[in-house]
C-alpha cells in the first residue's frame, strides 16, 4: 500500500516549521514558521478530508524538533502459534498486542505493560525481532512517521482477559490468521514473524 506523495510532502513541511519554531528567536520567522506549518496542514486536511482545524491542532500539539514516534508490539508464541489481541476501535479486527512508547518506559517496560494490559498475560521481553518503518510495510497511511519494534515475549503469568481497547487474546496458527488491524500489524509482517519463530538465531530485522 504506496503512501500518496502528498502526504511525504506535508511531513516535511511539517518537519521544516517545527524545527523552525524550535529554533529559532526571531519573531518574523516564527511568523514565517507558523505559515509554513498551517499551509502542511491545509495539504494533510485537503488530502485526507479532515478539518483544517483538527489537522492544525494536531501539529500544533508538536513541539521542539520532529521526531518519529515508536510503537513498541509484543510477539508471543505458543507451541508454534502467535498471541493476537481483539481490537474495539477497529471494527473487531485482531492485531499483536501493543501501542505507542510511554516516555516514562524503557522499550522493555513499555512493551511488557502493553501486552499486560491489552491481553492479561504478564510477560518477558527476552529479543528485539524487528524495527520496521511503518511506512515501508503496506501499512495505511499516517499523518506521522512511526517505527515499530518488534519484541520477542514469554509468557511469566496471567490470563486471557479483555481490556479497554481489547475484547480478549486469542492464540492462533500461521494458516489460521483472521482478519487483521492493518493500521497495526500486516500479515507479511506476521509472516517474517513466524519465520523468527523457526529460526531463534535469526539476527533482528531493521529497515
Amino acid at each position: 500500500m504506496m503512501e500518496p506523495q502528498w502526504l511525504e510532502w506535508a511531513r516535511r513541511l511539517q518537519s521544516l516549521a517545527q524545527a523552525g519554531l524550535a529554533y529559532t528567536e526571531g519573531p518574523f520567522d516564527r511568523e514565517r514558521y507558523e505559515a509554513l506549518r498551517d499551509l502542511a496542514a491545509e495539504i494533510v486536511a485537503a488530502g485526507s478530508e479532515t478539518e483544517l482545524p483538527v489537522v492544525r491542532d494536531l501539529f500544533k500539539a508538536e513541539q521542539g524538533y520532529l521526531t518519529p514516534k515508536v510503537d513498541v508490539r509484543g510477539v508471543v508464541f505458543q507451541e508454534d502459534r502467535i498471541l493476537l489481541v481483539r481490537e474495539l476501535l477497529d471494527g473487531g479486527r485482531w492485531t499483536l498486542p501493543g501501542g505507542w512508547a510511554d516516555v516514562t518506559d524503557s522499550p522493555r517496560e513499555a512493551v511488557e505493560r502493553e501486552v499486560w494490559e491489552e491481553s492479561g498475560y504478564q510477560v518477558r521481553a527476552v529479543k528485539l525481532l524487528a524495527v520496521y518503518d511503518r511506512r515501508r510495510h503496506g501499512h495505511p497511511p499516517h499523518l506521522f512517521t512511526i517505527y515499530k519494534f518488534f519484541f520477542l515475549c514469554e509468557i511469566t503469568g496471567g490470563a486471557p482477559a479483555p481490556s479497554l481497547e481489547t475484547a480478549g487474546a486469542t492464540f492462533f496458527a500461521e494458516d489460521a490468521l483472521p482478519e487483521l488491524s492493518l493500521g497495526r500489524v500486516t500479515p507479511s509482517e506476521l509472516v517474517r514473524l513466524f519465520e523468527h519463530h523457526r529460526h531463534p538465531e535469526w539476527p533482528t530485522d531493521f529497515d
